[in-house]
């Protein structure tokens, strides 16, 4: 026993010798990939598939024939450790077949990230973002506030980072400049284009009755929230998107963003909250920060 622990010791403090700054680094970024990994899982149902995955690895190596001096594994299940080696040896394509929303949602947030962003040079600068919403982002926030006014149904979808061509595509292309009268024309219940969503890139109105995705997590929804909320959960998680919503039914304003709903706006937040994720990315990114840690802290009090 003591043979063993001072073998222990003596390989930890060779191999402490030996660590360098490359090695903190590699391990603190495989800390990072694994935390993300958790993440991902965690917030969807991805945990279950991992809990079967592991089900089905766990029955391998208990139905394999192990026989050795020190151990003879009395539960050799020949066929069941036949049919789970084959099962496991296609576990990677399988693995990418079953995930491939959770891998393509993970990959689009990488890629959207303000890292990936100013990585490969994507994006404009805020002067630039500035001179074509200024005009714009009014006349979103008075449109909203007349058409909850009269409990008028609105959707807006205002474009980031993301393109949003795949659902510019279900709707018609207007390629109009904002205002209260348009908004007010598009929005009307007897026209045309009133049932669905209007979607907004550098300032314009490019597109008018497009159908948005719905949400990840549709069951977990409030069910007293309507179609066009669902929509805007479902747009914020697909992409990085401000959507805002105007109940028909009670002519509360509402913005959903990054997979969040959150109610009650009016002319003054609405406007606040378009500056700040349009023209203001450091604010963002704070608050990005603030959150988790507070996420930490509240899991540290449970504890």
């Amino acid at each position: 026993m003591f043979r063993l622990l001072s073998d222990t010791f003596s390989l930890f403090f060779g191999a402490l010798s030996t660590f360098s700054l490359v090695d903190a680094i590699d391990i603190l970024l495989l800390t990072y990939v694994f935390y993300l990994l958790l993440k991902l899982i965690r917030e969807t149902r991805a945990g279950q598939l991992i809990k079967g995955i592991i089900f089905l690895v766990a029955g391998y190596y208990i139905s394999r024939d192990y026989k050795s001096q020190t151990f003879s594994n009395p539960f050799h299940l020949k066929a069941t450790n036949y049919l789970l080696e084959k099962v496991l040896n296609v576990g990677v394509i399988a693995m990418l077949i079953l995930f491939q929303p959770e891998l393509r949602r993970a990959l689009e947030k990488a890629g959207r990230s303000k890292f990936g962003i100013r990585l490969f040079g994507l994006g404009q600068n805020t002067s630039e973002v500035k001179m074509m919403w200024d005009s714009a982002i009014d006349a979103i926030c008075d449109s909203c506030v007349e058409l909850s006014a009269s409990c008028t149904g609105a959707l807006i979808v205002v474009e980031r980072q993301v393109r949003l061509g795949e659902v510019i595509e279900t709707g018609t292309i207007l390629n109009a400049e904002p205002s209260k009268e348009i908004f007010g024309n598009i929005f009307y219940p007897k026209t045309p284009l009133h049932d669905g969503a209007v979607i907004m890139r550098d300032g314009i109105i490019l597109a008018a009755s497009c159908f948005l995705p719905k949400p990840a997590k549709d069951a977990l929804i409030n069910k007293k929230l309507g179609s066009r909320h669902r929509a805007a959960i479902g747009m914020s998680e697909n992409s990085d998107a401000v959507v805002i919503v105007v109940s028909e039914e009670t002519g509360q304003i509402s913005v959903a963003l990054n997979g969040e709903l959150t109610r009650d706006y009016t002319r003054d937040k609405l406007k606040s909250i378009l500056e700040d994720t349009l023209f203001n990315d450091k604010k963002e990114i704070l608050i990005g920060e603030k959150k988790l840690f507070s996420s930490f802290s509240e899991r540290r009090k449970k504890k």
